[in-house]
């Protein structure tokens, strides 16, 4: 399976912006973190971040011939990109939206994201394992997820 991770403004940051809302995780470690997961489940991982909305509309539009799954954490683009909207709508595999913080516990500004209603799941609050659960999901989703793993993780409740 070919699962994209996509990563919005200012996620380059993480682990000295706002430590208080998104902890002191770096987005390198979370990288490494999904890497680990994708060799274990034997997934194929493209990770991406970038600050400018021009070039995610761009990586999520060549995700339809290079990805299976689509995972984004859009960041502040969440509650203003109709353009990213729209791109995601055009992907026909299932997109998972990742939040570290929960988005809906937070001010105005940042509680509704205009993204969700063009994705299968939306993960928040998790931290950055909140990638990990959006990866397994995708995986699950997929029937991929390795004969190794209990059947409550690779199956869940019947």
């Amino acid at each position: 399976m070919r699962i994209m991770i996509l990563n919005g403004p200012n996620l380059n940051m993480l682990g000295i912006r706002e430590p208080h809302i998104y902890g002191s995780t770096t987005l390198d470690a979370i990288k490494a973190s999904c890497e680990e997961f994708a060799a274990f489940t034997g997934a194929e991982l493209a990770f991406h971040q970038s600050n400018h909305e021009g070039e995610l509309v761009d990586l999520i539009q060549s995700a339809r011939n290079s990805a299976d799954a689509l995972i984004i954490n859009p960041a502040a683009y969440s509650f203003t990109s109709i353009a990213m909207f729209d791109a995601m709508k055009i992907f026909e595999g299932p997109i998972y939206e990742v939040h570290i913080s929960n988005i809906h516990a937070r001010d105005e500004l940042h509680r509704h994201s205009k993204l969700s209603a063009a994705v299968k799941g939306v993960i928040a609050g998790l931290g950055p394992y909140g990638y990990i659960i959006a990866m397994q999901a995708a995986l699950q989703g997929a029937g991929q997820l390795p004969a190794a793993l209990p059947a409550a993780m690779r199956i869940g409740p019947e």
